[in-house]
């Protein structure tokens, strides 16, 4: 049978004491300059050393050397005081807990009297003072006020309050604090260096998380763990299942999760927590420390070894990866939902319940209407659009140039050129930018390729002078591409719902089926449904808002209706190839927020010839006649929907003129 680690290493000098430096150093003093003190109270946590100081104390009082501040350690005295003596006759200690009353006061007020039977002092220790009653203590006050030369005192107490204030005022008051978590790190090292003990990486860190400053408590765990152990070797898995702690794998998980936003992955490792029979507030709270843990990471940076002492390299790089998927906002955010859960969780008679909320409010920054939340959200949607690096910080600005012309390549025969109708937006969006330039080159493709040759010579000597147009250099914070924009389109479809519940009906049916130079392909599954989209109040504008609150940018809209649908040729745009980039031939239009209605104006009627036109007497005689001869007709220009004015011409007109060929049938001469 072996003796405890915290006997067989509890120190014999003030200068094996860890953590208590505060205390070890004055008693130093006072005992080499000999101004030792009657009585003295000693308070402090459980497990730092009030007893043990109690006892070396004594033992540099009653040296034969002494007193001194570092005891011999071979004399009778120093020998009966050591971890491994029996004790001394003229060192008492009293357990205050059961001799608390009048009657033990009294007793150990007669024994006071008698000198010491060896040593130097007669030395009173009372374990656990503040259980005396105030009764006992007033007993106590005057041989402690006024004690004789050879008796000492020393109370250890872990509530000093509760001693009553004329015994406080007669001693030293020495406050003990609780051992930092590097010291104790270092003593555990050395102690299971001493006993031949390996320990896998990150068992240490929980020992001494679990001890809580305590070298007594810290001391037990440890022989707990070496005492279950085979092969001399304490591995991480005993510890996390003895200690109650939460596994390092599971707490990855779940901070993965939170990270790639992956509810069904959070909601898994929460029912695993259940399932196991952990405590899900010790769950809480491991995940909270892990979160504090990747806070220091992404604040101090390199740095992060010096203060997470006792953490693996391999998972310090992993903690790494996390902070930096996070960023330093959406992580505050997390840090401050999970510790409010975890107050709320306190006599809580359903934790799983409040587990399983704190994770759908961690998933959802939306939550919180904090500075924190605000900041959580915005940071989340600089990471979709690339507008940030992962750390919180913006991503750095590339200046690219945006050349003042661009040729689109020409149409094919196949695929009649069909002029964009859609306005160049403004140059408001580093994204939209290039399409909003882009618009005309490629509007005026397939109108120069069918152009005579003569024309062309005048486009090809004015090209030069375009290209000499100095470029404009703009920000391009990020890249969007086509994967985002899909991956991110049920968000998109959630805030529509939110500004229009009646174009998010009509958003149901549509497909994103390319993004090319700031225009955006929606694919409709019939033509009715795109002019159901298209007349909708502001249901353009809508959609277009959304997909700006979401990814940050407003792109022009190409709609495209699916290949099965029986529509005629003319009535959508030209469909986009499988690998979702943009076609070449066809120009892209944006649609209109709110399509007015073109007002139909009729052609003027064909004046007759004057052979035609019966002569009138009163015409003749008023001049009518001549006057309507000379003064030819105005005709009327008309905005087509296709973007061009014809001068004289119904509605419709250069739709059939343009798509099908076909010229109208002039009903003022075959239908009379």
């Amino acid at each position: 049978m072996v003796t405890a680690l915290y006997r067989r290493y509890r120190p014999e000098t003030f200068a094996e004491l860890i953590g208590q430096s505060q205390v070890t150093a004055p008693l130093m003093t006072a005992l080499r300059t000999d101004r030792v003190n009657h009585a003295y109270l000693f308070s402090g946590p459980r497990g730092c050393g009030k007893t043990t100081s109690a006892r070396i104390l004594a033992r540099c009082l009653n040296c034969a050397e002494g007193p001194t501040d570092t005891p011999c350690g071979v004399c009778d005295s120093c020998v009966d005081l050591s971890r491994d003596g029996g004790g001394s006759l003229d060192v008492v200690e009293i357990d205050a807990a059961s001799h608390n009353g009048v009657d033990d006061a009294r007793d150990l007020r007669e024994r006071a009297i008698f000198a010491p039977v060896r040593d130097r002092y007669k030395i009173f220790i009372l374990d656990e003072a503040h259980m005396v009653t105030p009764q006992g203590f007033n007993a106590l006050l005057k041989i402690v006020e006024e004690p004789p030369a050879h008796v000492k005192f020393i109370f250890a107490t872990t509530e000093p309050e509760k001693v009553i204030g004329t015994i406080r005022s007669r001693t030293h008051h020495y406050p003990f604090r609780l051992v930092p978590p590097a010291q104790m790190l270092e003593y555990l090292e050395s102690v299971c260096e001493s006993e031949g003990v390996e320990v896998a990486p990150g068992v240490l860190a929980l020992v001494v998380r679990a001890g809580g400053g305590s070298v007594r408590d810290s001391l037990s765990l440890m022989d707990q763990l070496i005492a279950g152990s085979d092969g001399g070797r304490v591995e991480y898995e005993l510890a996390t299942a003895l200690l109650g702690f939460t596994h390092a794998e599971l707490l990855n998980e779940v901070v993965d999760a939170f990270a790639t936003h992956d509810s069904a992955a959070v909601f898994a490792a929460v029912d695993r927590v259940i399932q196991t029979g952990q405590d899900p507030r010790r769950f809480v709270e491991d995940l909270l420390e892990h979160l504090r843990n990747l806070i220091i990471v992404i604040s101090t940076g390199e740095n992060a070894r010096s203060v997470l002492r006792g953490i693996a390299a391999d998972e310090l790089a992993v903690m790494t990866t996390q902070a930096y998927q996070f960023g330093l906002a959406e992580l505050t955010h997390a840090a401050n939902t999970v510790s409010e859960s975890l107050n709320e969780m306190s006599g809580a008679t359903s934790p799983k319940l409040h587990l399983e909320l704190m994770c759908a409010k961690v998933l959802v920054p939306a939550s919180d209407k904090t500075e924190v939340g605000s900041l959580a959200r915005l940071e989340r949607l600089e990471r979709r659009i690339g507008l940030s690096t992962g750390d919180g910080s913006p991503a750095v600005m590339v200046s690219a140039p945006v050349p003042s012309t661009r040729v689109a390549p020409a149409p094919t025969a196949a695929a009649p050129a069909m002029p964009s109708t859609a306005p160049v937006e403004p140059a408001a969006s580093s994204v939209a930018a290039p399409a909003a330039s882009a618009a005309p080159a490629a509007s005026a493709a397939p109108a120069a390729s069918a152009a005579p040759a003569a024309s062309a010579a005048p486009a090809a000597s004015a090209a030069p002078s375009a290209s000499a147009t100095p470029a404009t250099p703009v920000q391009v914070p990020g890249i969007l591409d086509f994967a985002a924009i899909k991956r991110e389109w049920p968000e998109v479809l959630k805030e529509l719902a939110k500004a229009s519940r009646s174009t998010w009906v009509l958003a149901q049916t549509i497909s994103v089926v390319g993004y090319e130079d700031g225009i955006l392909g929606l694919e409709f599954i019939s033509q009715l449904e795109l002019d159901t989209f298209k007349k909708a109040p502001n249901g353009p504008a809508s959609l277009r808002q959304a997909i700006q609150n979401v990814l940050g940018v407003a792109p022009q809209f190409k709609p495209h209706v699916a290949a099965g649908s029986s529509v005629p040729a003319h009535a959508s745009a030209p469909a986009f190839p499988a690998n979702n980039a943009m076609p070449a031939p066809g120009p892209a239009f944006d649609l209109p927020e709110q399509e007015a209605p073109v007002p139909v104006v009729k052609a003027p009627a064909v004046e007759p010839t004057p052979a035609e036109k019966p002569a009138s007497a009163a015409e003749s005689a008023a001049g009518a006649a001549p006057e309507a001869k000379t003064k030819p007709a105005k005709k009327t220009e008309t905005a087509t929907s296709m973007g061009q004015v014809h001068k004289g011409a119904s509605y419709g007109e250069p739709l059939l003129r343009e798509i099908l060929g076909a010229k109208p049938v002039d009903d003022t001469k075959g239908g009379r």
